[in-house]
């Protein structure tokens, strides 16, 4: 089982988010992870003027900082960028990091942002047709040498070439992030090579939830020929360790029945039984101590929670 530090970039400053890469690259943490947001997530228009800090731009940043750590982005969202763009972004990146470097995507879901910096917000069967696009066009990007053309409804490639490639063998492992059983895990199936179920949907990840979820994705292997044994599972999973019961219902009732919180031997338990499932890595999202708040700059919560949870599946 791996491990990886979800670490918030809104609310923030440079030097908090700073503070948390060299604590993550420094202690038992296997990866980094950071959202992808230009308005924070939570709280509506009175919230729009608060910082948040463009999510692929820290993790190049991150690179530059770390030796060990692998990145990524949890996740991008798939209409923010070009496609095309982001695959040559990757491989850059890639070929920085010597390899460090996950690529994470989904549908976006945040209509306010696209409304205000001028994307505009595509129905959730347009999104998932441009998801199911881009990883196919990446994929061919990342897979293809020589040039590629591609003649999709949305994305187009005359000749494009990823010169350098993924320094990553065989290439840079493309994360599709999301829980819809019909067109996301249908998509991981087609062209992903890690299933991330988001525990911050509202339902955080029971693992009757999760099971459910492999199942479908199996089955839609199935029917495209693909062996599901070839994707990797990753869950992303808010989490609040504290000894406070009424703290920890507190935590659970606004993250959702699934999320993970309570003292530590609780949450060892609960992160074991997807362990002993197969689930290859949990990227955490530790609370602070009042189980609000996912402050970036707070140092001692990403301490506490790798002295007291990361350590005891070394």
């Amino acid at each position: 089982m791996k491990f990886g530090a979800g670490i918030i970039c809104n609310r923030t400053t440079w030097d908090d988010i700073r503070t948390s890469i060299e604590t993550v690259e420094a202690g038992r943490w296997d990866s980094l992870w950071f959202p992808d947001h230009f308005f924070p997530p939570r709280g509506g228009h009175e919230t729009e003027h608060l910082p948040v800090f463009e999510s692929f731009t820290l993790i190049a940043v991150a690179a530059g900082m770390t030796q060990r750590i692998r990145l990524g982005n949890l996740v991008l969202g798939n209409t923010y960028r070009n496609p095309a763009l982001v695959a040559k972004m990757a491989t850059t990146l890639d070929q920085a990091s010597k390899g460090r470097f996950t690529l994470g995507i989904g549908t976006a879901w945040h209509e306010r942002e696209h409304e205000a910096y001028g994307w505009g917000y595509p129905s959730i069967k347009e999104r998932s047709d441009r998801l199911q696009e881009a990883c196919e066009l990446i994929r061919k990007l990342f897979t293809t040498e020589g040039p590629v053309d591609y003649d999709g409804r949305y994305y187009r490639l005359d000749q494009a070439q990823m010169s350098p490639a993924s320094y990553h063998q065989p290439h840079i492992p493309i994360m599709v992030g999301g829980n819809g059983e019909r067109r996301t895990l249908r998509t991981v199936a087609m062209h992903g090579d890690i299933m991330n179920l988001d525990g911050w949907a509202g339902q955080g990840v029971a693992f009757e939830y999760y099971r459910r979820k492999v199942d479908v994705l199996q089955r839609h292997c199935e029917a495209i020929g693909r062996d599901p044994a070839e994707i990797k599972h990753s869950l992303a999973m808010p989490m609040h360790l504290t000894d406070d019961k009424q703290s920890a219902e507190g935590f659970i009732e606004r993250m959702g029945p699934g999320s993970i919180a309570g003292p530590r031997g609780y949450i060892i338990d609960r992160i074991g039984q997807f362990a002993d499932a197969g689930v290859d890595e949990v990227i955490l999202g530790p609370s602070s101590d009042d189980g609000v708040t996912f402050a970036a700059g707070d140092i001692s919560i990403l301490q506490r929670v790798e002295e007291e949870i990361v350590a005891a599946f070394d």
